[in-house]
């Protein structure tokens, strides 16, 4: 990827191990996806409360005060379920293509040809990559501050 290129400083990847890759592409684009939802998500629990959990505090307190840590142990679960069974890797398709989960019509041949061509591919791996400091500067701004991602504004 531009301007790099191939850059591998830590030796992980040795050039023309193919499978090594595609394996690591792929944890790359799993984490970077769970890295966005997770920065918006640390945005949005400021804001927003589901009903029942209005009285869950924000920020990384909430998956350690009940009702929040019943939601965190379900999230945790239903995520170690899409890991093992419906978001898997092959051979046979792209490094991070899980198909339409959930049925939008919107990942089609079509479209994944056009991101590869239009450069969106590499575009989903810097925003991830991107993301991943964000959610770890979230983190470690709450734990130093013990205020959540809005209150570090001071809104």
């Amino acid at each position: 990827m531009a301007p790099l290129g191939y850059f591998d400083p830590a030796g992980l990847c040795k050039k023309g191990d193919e499978a090594t890759f595609r394996q690591l592409r792929a944890a790359e684009l799993k984490h970077g996806r769970v890295a966005m939802m997770a920065a918006v998500g640390a945005v949005a629990q400021h804001y927003v409360k589901f009903p029942g959990f209005e009285s869950v505090p924000s920020g990384l307190a909430a998956s350690i005060t009940g009702p929040g840590s019943y939601g965190f142990v379900a999230l945790f679960a239903l995520a170690g379920i899409l890991e093992l069974g419906a978001w898997t890797e092959g051979d046979n398709k792209e490094p991070g293509n899980f198909g339409d989960p959930l049925g939008f019509s919107q990942y089609n041949q079509e479209w994944r040809v056009a991101k590869q061509h239009l450069g969106i591919w590499e575009r989903e791996i810097n925003n991830g990559r991107f993301a991943m400091f964000a959610a770890i500067g979230i983190i470690a701004a709450e734990l130093y501050t013990g205020k959540d991602a809005i209150e570090q504004f001071g809104l």
